[in-house]
């Protein structure tokens, strides 16, 4: 289960304790309830996979404590499919522990939707106005935005703040659903002679407020540069495959991928929650509590990117049999989820604008 997914789980929640008469919420009423709750992994004294806030949301329209609302919603979350525990701590966090038997139906969803994992319909009919000033920073980080509202089913359509002739803004909100004046840091020099990939990786991975370092560091392919990572990790995951079909061998996410993944070592785990996590970053692209896009997106997609691949180049050497070993359902699973990988690094840099090569 995803973080999308699990948010629109608490809120069927929600909605059954209320149906049922548990919960006493008009929720109609309550225009500020996100169509999609907050959740993201628990802080300090939470347990679980994932915490939300939801009871803490719905305790002054319900009349009653964050605490009570919890343990009103916790029956009605506890039993949905993919969830196994349901802890209350707090003043009424609700900490959820997921199925660990869901990482073959992760797998097999990546590979299915391939470098498209995470697209939804989440802003469908929703227009966003950015106004940036004529600057190849706030052009490439404008764009990187467009493309990752458009995973979620809305458009960006981009006003030069020079075009603009009337105050406020000419696009009305009947028209558009928001408009943001985006005016991120400039870069000190000329990005362009790093070309294109390396360009926009320097303008997009610091946050808009810093400003981006400018070098040639850019283009050096070691360990140092986060971009040469992530398209290493993307080869590598590709070379993988290819070395697997010379061996007769296929990716064969099944119900037994589970049980051949060692999801209890550091490696699968991790690449499993970076996997399912992968949704609600785009998701957050427009915040569940805001009505405009968030531009420090692309950032927090670069660095989402880094620490994919950081997590699954020392996991690769596991992927292929060695010596006389026989490829076995340990080495099909390990080789799906390695592709699986793969695809969310793909599609994570065609959001950002820049080539994934399966040679590098």
């Amino acid at each position: 289960m995803t973080p999308v997914e699990l948010s629109r789980t608490v809120l069927h929640a929600v909605r059954r304790a209320v149906d049922a008469g548990d919960l006493a919420v008009d929720l109609h009423g309550l225009p500020d309830l996100p169509r999609r709750v907050s959740v993201a992994p628990p802080g300090p004294g939470g347990h679980g996979d994932y915490a939300t806030n939801v009871a803490l949301q719905l305790a002054r329209p319900a009349g009653q404590p964050p605490l009570r609302v919890a343990e009103v919603l916790r029956p009605h979350l506890v039993h949905a499919a993919g969830i196994r525990d349901v802890e209350i701590t707090g003043p009424g966090f609700l900490n959820i522990r997921l199925d660990r038997g869901t990482g073959s139906g992760l797998v097999q969803r990546v590979l299915t939707e391939g470098p498209r994992y995470g697209y939804s319909d989440l802003l469908a009919g929703r227009v966003f106005v950015l106004h940036v000033p004529f600057d190849v920073r706030a052009e490439v980080l404008a764009d990187s935005l467009s493309r990752i509202v458009a995973s979620q089913g809305g458009r960006v359509e981009v006003q030069h703040e020079e075009s603009v002739t009337s105050s406020p803004p000419s696009w009305p909100l009947s028209v558009a659903d928001a408009i943001l004046v985006l005016r991120p840091l400039p870069a000190p020099e000329d990005p362009t002679l790093l070309g294109p990939d390396a360009a926009r990786w320097a303008l997009l991975h610091p946050a808009p407020h810093d400003r981006p370092r400018i070098s040639a560091d850019h283009l050096v392919q070691c360990e140092s540069n986060p971009l040469f990572r992530v398209r290493y990790a993307h080869a590598r995951t590709r070379a993988v495959h290819r070395n697997a079909a010379d061996l007769g061998f296929a990716p064969l996410p099944t119900a037994d991928t589970d049980a051949d993944l060692d999801t209890s070592g550091p490696d699968q785990a991790q690449l499993l929650r970076l996997l399912a996590d992968h949704p609600r970053l785009l998701s957050s692209v427009v915040p569940a509590d805001a009505t405009r896009p968030d531009p420090g997106t692309p950032s927090r997609l670069t660095r989402h990117l880094v620490v994919l691949a950081d997590a699954v180049i020392p996991f690769l050497p596991t992927v292929l049999p060695r010596g006389a070993e026989k490829p076995s359902a340990a080495h099909r699973a390990r080789l799906a989820l390695a592709d699986a990988v793969g695809a969310v690094l793909a599609g994570g840099l065609s959001l950002l604008g820049i080539d994934a090569p399966d040679h590098l």
